[in-house]
Order: C-alpha cells, then structure tokens, then sequence
C-alpha cells in the first residue's frame, strides 16, 4: 500500500470511491455508509477540483498493490488547526485498518504543518462513528454544525457534531 497526494488524474476514480463509500450500491458492504440517511452523491468532480485548487487543501489517497485507490482523506490547514474530513474507504476493505492508516497520516501531515490539533465533523445519529474516533482520541467539542449543503439531501434532519484531537 501507498499514500500520496491526489493529483488531477485521479478524480474520476476518488469520486467514485467516495460515492461508493458513502452512498453507493456497495456501500451497504461497509459500516460507514450514510445511505440510510442521505440521498444523493457525496461528492463530484468538480467539487474535488475546486478542492485540489484550494492552497490549504490537500487530499491524500491509498493505494493497494496494483495501484487501485483504496482509501482517501480531505485535509484542509486552518490556521493552527487541521479540519480532516471526508475520510473514505473502499467497502471491500472495511475493517482491514485502512481508514486508521489514513487517519494515522493524517496525525502525521498535521505535526508536519506545526498544527496543535486536529477537528471533524461527524452526523450526530452516527454513534458507531462517533465511537471509532473517539477510541482514537477524539472528543466532543460541544459544538453543532449544520449538515452541509453539499454532501446529498437529508432524508430526516440532520447536524453534525465536532470533534477535536490535540496533537
């Protein structure tokens, strides 16, 4: 396996990934899936290109062996703090540490950026996830963000909850 920056070429293949991991039919593999709790696309090119525009903006994928993206993570720097979001992975390979391997580099891209900690957001009804970051350090913040007009429609109202680790 193999993690670097995502590059142009790669957005085709990042975007079906994501979508897959998120709300795709192959999703229900998975234990991430939000599916049941939104419709829609989780993301589309032109959202990756805007983000790969972004000079704050870095987004890192995994490969496996024979260099199929496995995984990937948004990183975007703000300020003294690393918002990491958009953690995706493949539902084939869920449960084989691949979202802990892109969280761990995520820690690591964070130091290397001098940055003190690390925030997500993550659906407040999503206990299961909210559980795996916080045995991975993670805390409540206490604060609420609105669910993001981007990321699908709602099929019931929807927040997001930060989360924050100190580095």
């Amino acid at each position: 396996m193999r993690i670097e920056k995502v590059t142009l070429t790669d957005i085709p293949e990042l975007t079906d990934l994501i979508n897959s991991a998120y709300k795709g039919g192959d999703s229900n593999e998975g234990w991430t899936s939000e599916g049941h709790l939104v419709e829609g696309t989780r993301a589309n090119e032109q959202m990756i290109i805007k983000y790969l525009d972004n000079k704050d903006v870095t987004i890192l994928k995994l490969t496996d062996e024979t260099n199929k993206i496995i995984g990937s993570v948004y990183l975007e720097t703000k300020g003294a703090k690393l918002y990491l979001g958009m953690l995706s992975v493949s539902p084939s390979v869920q449960n084989k540490g691949v979202g802990r391997i892109l969280l761990e580099e995520g820690e690591n891209f964070a130091k290397q950026h001098h940055c003190t900690a690390i925030t997500i957001t993550v659906i407040s009804v999503r206990t299961e996830l909210i559980n795996w970051y916080e045995r991975r350090g993670f805390i409540r913040s206490g604060k609420l963000v609105p669910f993001p007009t981007n990321a699908g429609n709602p099929k019931e109202p929807l927040e997001l909850i930060e989360m924050e680790k100190a580095i």
